[in-house]
């Protein structure tokens, strides 16, 4: 038997997939390491990581899959990168990293990207890039050139963390479009390297790494990769994508309508488009899907993400005299729709990009001290995440999306059926529930160099498919508790 390696670099672990070629099934994943990667940060608001502590983890974890299913470096056969999103890595001419990486959540560059977007245009941004500059790698850079002249100076190549791996398998130097343009690197309008932006930020366009596919032969792994990972040399990597984009690779999402949702610490809806509009880029983030092409039709991945979600349930367990998700999720089902009253808003993991980044914090209304116990607290949890959803898929519809199909992975959020019922009776769609990871999704997504969607997405539904959940027909006590939740939210945002 022969296996695709699946890697997925977040930013507190790393995890590896083996999937079997033949069948897409997924023998073994592995975490590394066992406890969570630390960040640097020096000041508030910034989060740095060491691109070798990645490495070396990736290393780690590809020996430990091995060991545990007994195969040898012959019997792996391709290799599929994901990766934390608009962080930056920059390397010299030897190929070393010239400082830490500024990954995702450092917010160092808000106001050079909140700059950029006024100077420049908020029209050509939106029409052009599809988003404001904002917090993202370009900024970064920018950043990076005006308090850090001397480590500019140095850079021989700018990087994704995903490029960063691929490179140090290979020696080759390269990144992709979805890649560019989840750093606002790429004009959309002329299908080009965003030359308008590097002029206005003075970054030198000789530091953009030549650009390949997504899918198909991007680099091969040499004899010093070999040496250090223990993937034999002549190996392929065949795919390369960020985590949100590879999250909806995972569940099969690539056509107009198919939409992704995540319900982890924070929540995530992911559509595809195919539409170049960004009416909601101070919103919604827009970039190049992973089936994005130049000169065909355009596949945008349109990203909103909501920070108050699975954090506020977690906070719930934490804090409430109660031992578990399931026990939590027993005390709220005795609970009618609408919790008798209870509202929660769930925003309080700073500030919501959905709500033009205004921070409000969570808030418990309409408690009664008398009436009301923690069973009502967790269904106005789980119902006003819900509704925090329902809400975002609210703005994606105002930017043009119209869900055909929602699939969603098997996490915490999605398995409670308060919460998913919630979201499908409101938005009156059905959501297919799925049981894999962003690392299986990687590994498959090796295979797709060959062209064959079908089987690809046949692999998904034969293997990870859990459940599906159906929209209740009554639909009205759960919208008269979605309007009284809104309600509350609005009243909430007209005082801010």
């Amino acid at each position: 038997m022969n296996y695709y390696l699946g890697l997925d670099i977040g930013s507190s672990s790393i995890k590896a997939a083996l999937v079997e070629i033949e069948t897409g099934k997924s023998i073994g994943v592995v975490q590394e390491p066992k406890e969570e990667m630390g960040m640097f940060a020096q000041k508030n608001g910034w989060a740095e990581q060491k691109p070798n502590d990645w490495w070396l983890h990736i290393c780690n974890a590809i020996t430990r899959l091995k060991k545990q299913h007994n195969i040898t470096r012959s019997k792996i056969k391709g290799i599929g990168i994901s990766y934390q999103m608009h962080g930056l890595v920059l390397i010299d001419k030897d190929g070393n990293p010239l400082r830490k990486s500024i990954i995702w959540c450092d917010s160092r560059a808000v106001e050079i990207g909140n700059t950029a977007f006024n100077d420049i245009g908020h029209e050509k941004c939106s029409s052009q890039l599809l988003n404001s500059p904002g917090n993202l790698t370009a900024s970064k850079l920018k950043w990076v050139k005006e308090n850090e002249p001397n480590i500019y100076k140095n850079i021989y190549k700018f990087m994704l963390p995903g490029d960063y791996i691929a490179y140090k398998f290979s020696n080759t130097i390269n990144t992709t479009i979805s890649g560019l343009s989840e750093g606002i690197f790429w004009d959309f309008k002329n299908d080009k390297v965003a030359d308008f932006l590097l002029e206005y930020y003075g970054i030198d366009k000789a530091l953009v790494p030549d650009i390949v596919d997504t899918f198909g032969v991007q680099s091969l792994v040499d004899e010093k990769g070999e040496a250090e990972s223990g993937i034999a040399a002549g190996t392929p990597i065949y795919y390369r994508a960020g985590d949100q984009p590879n999250n909806a690779l995972s569940l099969n999402v690539f056509n107009p309508g198919e939409v992704a949702a995540t319900g982890g610490t924070s929540g995530v809806v992911y559509a595809v488009t195919g539409s170049l509009s960004a009416k909601e880029s101070s919103r919604v983030n827009n970039f190049a899907h992973v089936n994005y092409k130049r000169g065909d039709a355009p596949r945008i991945g349109k990203l909103l993400c909501i920070n108050g979600a699975g954090i506020q349930y977690r906070w719930l367990l934490n804090n409430l005299a109660v031992s578990s998700y399931e026990e939590m999720n027993n005390l709220a089902s005795d609970i009618p729709v609408g919790s008798d009253g209870v509202c929660l808003i769930p925003f309080g993991n700073g500030a919501e990009r959905m709500l033009n980044n205004k921070e409000i914090g969570t808030r418990i209304l309409n408690m009664n001290l008398n009436n009301h116990h923690k069973g009502h607290m967790c269904r106005a949890a789980l119902e006003g995440i819900a509704f925090s959803f329902v809400y975002g898929m609210e703005i994606m519809k105002s930017d043009g999306i119209k869900a055909s199909v929602i699939r969603a992975g098997n996490d915490n959020l999605f398995r409670s059926e308060i919460f998913a019922n919630t979201v499908a009776t409101l938005i009156e769609q059905e959501i297919e529930i799925y049981n894999t990871t962003g690392a299986i999704g990687a590994a498959r997504a090796a295979d797709l160099h060959k062209g064959d969607y079908e089987t690809f997405g046949k692999a998904i539904i034969d293997n990870d498919h859990v459940m599906t959940f159906m929209p209740f027909k009554d639909k009205a006590p759960y919208l008269k508790a979605y309007k009284n939740w809104k309600k509350e939210l609005q009243l909430i945002l007209n005082k801010e």
